[in-house]
């Protein structure tokens, strides 16, 4: 792959941070506005100028750009302080499942506002009985005239309480094998019977969600896939789902921040990167760093192709949460005793730091945990045997559940 800008590239790089120079909204802007506030007032101005998720077709509210112009704007954007999308889930995951699976008259209605920032979805998957299997999930839906009858949990839902929208995979039918007795909807959030309770992180964040479904109704066309063809659809979603976090970026400190922070503090009266011990620490994470973008750039170029993304990039999931959670750790070492402080009132780069250090490993079991990354890449990428499954075959109403 050339990294270098080809002369329309070049052209589209130039239009895209002129753009961005002029209209990345101001501190001032966004003061006294909450993430949500702030994330649909810069979405609706990339929306209205024609930025808002480019590689999608444009009657779906989106340019048609190629992947190296998606790269390029996200380059562009990433150079501006503008703020987190909690958009990530909607346009990066139940989008593309969308447009693959819904019908016209749905991505004509749904795709449009999930691109204006009108609307918001989550992903409706992890249950607390099924840990990073998600074909083990137990929520059923029963069918009733035209209409599905929800009943059943979900936990882990980033985002539910401030959705509009969510894709839901249900069993509805216990007495095939697990995987074969799914299937996927979609459905209004604030729909009778849904109740949302947050669960508090020891973060101090409220992010994640238990979810509710008690007779929740929801209509037959509202199903993307055959009934039993929950699974095929789920992927789909799971592979954006790795295209969308693989990329290495999870939030919080990252390389550039905790190699500034060795410039600023002292061991031993010399500035901390003059440390061999803290070098030799940087390099790693930064050629880890390098090689998790390379990574993406070579799964974008396989979407430029038509393909579709693969386990590959269950890599980026597997390093970028780990690396984030060691670099964090790292940067409150360097601080000593300070390193203690998380009030952002007090503490250095307003707690960050901290923050990210306790948020990390939420991202190592959110999106499937370290090991359900090794088995994927182990067996769909290095063709190693399959892990054990004592299920497989069995129907998923006669799986043994203990007493």
């Amino acid at each position: 792959m050339d990294f270098n800008d080809s002369p329309d590239e070049a052209a589209f790089r130039a239009e895209a941070r002129e753009w961005l120079e002029a209209n990345a909204p101001t501190r001032e802007e966004l003061e006294g506005l909450d993430e949500v506030e702030a994330a649909k007032l810069w979405q609706k101005r990339k929306y209205n100028a024609g930025w808002a998720c480019i590689r999608w077709p444009e009657e779906y509210g989106g340019r048609g750009a190629n992947p190296i112009e998606q790269v390029i704007w996200n380059q562009e954007e990433g150079r501006f302080a503008t703020p987190g999308s909690v958009f990530a889930i909607g346009q990066g995951m139940a989008a593309p499942t969308l447009m693959a699976w819904a019908s016209e008259e749905h991505k004509r209605k749904h795709l449009p506002p999930l691109a204006s920032g009108e609307h918001i979805w989550c992903q409706l998957f992890s249950e607390p009985a099924g840990g990073s299997d998600l074909a083990a999930l137990r929520t059923r839906a029963e069918k009733d005239g035209d209409e599905w009858v929800i009943n059943g949990q979900k936990i882990w839902t980033s985002g539910a309480h401030y959705s509009d929208y969510g894709i839901i995979v249900l069993r509805t039918d216990p007495t095939v094998p697990k995987h074969k007795g799914l299937s996927y909807f979609f459905l209004d959030m604030k729909s009778p019977g849904v109740e949302i309770r947050p669960i508090k992180q020891i973060s101090g964040g409220a992010n994640f969600n238990e979810v509710f479904f008690n007779d929740v109704r929801v209509p037959d066309d509202q199903r993307l896939g055959a009934v039993g063809q929950g699974w095929q659809v789920a992927l789909t979603t799971l592979m954006n789902e790795r295209m969308a976090i693989g990329g290495g970026g999870v939030g919080g400190a990252g390389f550039r921040q905790v190699f500034d922070l060795a410039g600023k503090v002292e061991i031993d009266g010399e500035p901390a990167i003059r440390d061999r011990n803290v070098r030799a620490k940087l390099a790693t994470w930064y050629a880890q760093e390098t090689g998790l973008k390379y990574n993406g750039y070579r799964a974008l170029s396989a979407l430029s192709r038509g393909d579709t993304p693969g386990p590959e990039n269950s890599i980026g999931k597997l390093v970028a949460a780990s690396k984030a959670q060691d670099m964090a750790s790292f940067a409150m070492d360097l601080l000593e005793l300070s390193g203690a402080i998380s009030d952002p009132a007090y503490a250095e780069a307003h707690g960050m730091y901290q923050a990210t250090f306790m948020g990390a490993p939420g991202g190592r079991i959110a999106g499937g945990s370290d090991e359900i990354m090794l088995n994927i890449l182990s067996e769909r990428v290095l063709g190693l045997p399959q892990d054990v499954r004592v299920d497989k075959g069995i129907p998923f109403n006669e799986v043994p559940t203990g007493r």
